[in-house]
């Protein structure tokens, strides 16, 4: 209960609280993933591809996923069954 008082309490003075910073940056995390997706599309089906680009741009979007999905596990609480 005393934690939930300062978490508001902390909200109200403007300051953000750690779950709002991760969302922020789990939404922009997702944002450049999805432009990843464009990018390696247009790589893909350019008449002769850059296979090092591709190769590059598949590897930053898979360590972006890892990463989202870190952040999102630290955004979902723990429950026991």
């Amino acid at each position: 209960m005393v934690i939930v008082l300062q978490r508001k309490a902390r909200d109200m003075t403007g300051e953000m609280s750690h779950d709002e910073v991760l969302r922020q940056k789990l939404a922009l995390l997702k944002a450049e993933h999805r432009d990843l997706d464009t990018a390696i599309t247009a790589i893909e089906n350019a008449r002769i591809p850059d296979t090092l680009a591709l190769r590059r741009l598949k590897k930053r979007k898979l360590e972006m996923r890892d990463r989202i999905v870190r952040i999102e596990d630290k955004l979902t609480p723990d429950i026991i069954a």
